[in-house]
């Protein structure tokens, strides 16, 4: 028996891990350091460990804000080559904010239906270009 190479992929966490890339693609908060450093009992261990807070926020901040940067120019990539109603689609339901589907279907123009099967095209046309498919693991 011949399985195709769509079944194959986990379409719910494929999902949840390119909604996750488009919306994190918005920006990031930078950290900020706390003022009070905590304290905690060690009652094990070495006691002379020190933590240089100030560059680990700095670093922090510089790495996310550069991969951040990386992933806008990959999605807007991916999506500059959708056709005028796919990137509707995606720059109103995901970039966009707009909570319902339906809302989005008729701002675009289309029935619910079409804009669902629309939807789920685009969806993996952005799967496949920003290469974030995760594919099922076969159970012996």
């Amino acid at each position: 028996m011949q399985m195709s190479f769509l079944s194959k992929i986990d379409r719910k966490a494929t999902q949840k891990r390119v909604e996750a890339r488009i919306y994190k693609q918005s920006g990031f908060v930078r950290r900020e350091m706390k003022n009070t450093p905590t304290y905690k009992a060690r009652y094990h261990g070495a006691r002379n460990k020190t933590t240089d807070t100030e560059a680990d926020c700095a670093v922090w901040n510089v790495n996310k804000e550069e991969e951040t940067q990386v992933l806008t120019e990959r999605v807007e990539r991916a999506v500059g080559w959708l056709s005028r109603k796919e990137k509707e689609i995606i720059q109103l339901r995901y970039l966009e904010y707009r909570s319902f589907n339906y809302i989005v279907a008729g701002e675009v123009g289309l029935s619910e239906r079409t804009y669902t099967r629309m939807k789920a095209r685009v969806f993996y046309k952005l799967v496949f270009m920003l290469k974030l498919e995760i594919i099922v693991k076969e159970t012996a």
